[in-house]
């Protein structure tokens, strides 16, 4: 089974993941950084940094969306969506930061908003988990396919492919 939003083959999903997470990780360092004492511009920045995130996840949710419409009816599917409801309670935790902060003045963390981001984490991690059991078992067929740079060199013709080609 193949993702239906793919790049040189490559599902696009489980690329697009990777940036919210790792924004909203950054931005949890910001924050605690601002908390601890550090610069006041930081709590503006973590805000900033969790806005992009929230971005950057509505994004990756839209491609799981697509994506899940092709998932077979089974524990693949159960895992795929429980992938994606748990994205979303991440992404719901930090939108809730987000709105507590967005009426402040400075932006500032609090020590409150700060362990609501770490919990939003841990659920993060939780996402990340469900998400590498969901790559392996969808790149099980594609294991014996090249996997290096020179692959890249025959692949001059459409990069992105929107849909399953029909034989």
């Amino acid at each position: 089974m193949q993702s239906r939003l793919r790049v040189q083959g490559h599902p696009i999903q489980p690329m697009l993941v990777t940036f919210p997470f790792g924004l909203f990780v950054s931005a949890t360092v910001f924050d605690l950084t601002d908390v601890l004492g550090g610069p006041a511009f930081l709590g503006e920045v973590g805000y900033w940094t969790s806005v992009a995130a929230l971005v950057a996840a509505a994004l990756a949710a839209v491609a799981g969306m697509i994506d899940l419409w092709d998932v077979p009816v089974d524990r693949t599917r159960r895992t795929a969506v429980t992938f994606n409801l748990v994205n979303v309670a991440m992404a719901a935790l930090f939108l809730v930061a987000c709105l507590v902060r967005a009426d402040a003045p400075q932006r500032g963390a609090s020590v409150v908003l700060l362990l609501t981001e770490l919990v939003a984490l841990g659920v993060g991690a939780v996402g990340v988990w469900l998400g590498a059991r969901l790559v392996r078992r969808f790149d099980a067929g594609r294991r014996s396919e090249a996997t290096t740079f020179d692959a890249l060199s025959g692949a001059a013709d459409a990069t992105v492919d929107l849909a399953h080609r029909r034989p």
